[in-house]
């Protein structure tokens, strides 16, 4: 039986509206300026690849879209990837990424546990979700 592992949950207030904060989240342009670049089109059931540099083209599926908030994606075969976005007062957006799919004894496509691999990416979007997403939004 799996042994599931928490999700990875980052949330950030952007000063942004939640228009700009949507282009940002659900365009291939969008996502590459703060994240990875991409083939991404909003459209549900689309397949489309992130290109991850060394560890080559990673094969992602488009699960849900609910403009302006929430873009759902399956990443390779273990992950999802949910971006959530909320308005708030003054042109503020609340954005939320939520990374799940992962299992103890689980190993990803390169052969990696899923135990190591949680705690460099928790890190990792720690960075981009606190310095590149609102650095490319509030520019």
């Amino acid at each position: 039986m799996k042994k599931k592992m928490p999700e990875i949950r980052k949330t950030i207030v952007l000063n942004a509206p939640i228009e700009t904060v949507w282009r940002a989240a659900a365009t291939s342009e969008g996502i590459a300026s703060w994240w990875m670049p991409n083939t991404f089109e909003p459209v549900i059931g689309q397949s489309f690849v992130l290109q991850t540099g060394q560890f080559g083209d990673s094969p992602c599926t488009v699960t849900e879209l609910e403009p302006p908030y929430r873009v759902g994606i399956k990443w390779g075969k273990d992950w999802h990837l949910t971006f959530k976005l909320k308005k708030l007062e003054d042109e503020k957006t609340l954005f939320t990424l939520i990374h799940s799919g992962w299992d103890e004894d689980g190993t990803t496509e390169f052969g990696q546990p899923h135990a190591i691999v949680r705690a460099i990416m928790d890190n990792g979007w720690d960075k981009i979700i606190s310095e590149k997403l609102p650095a490319q939004i509030e520019a």
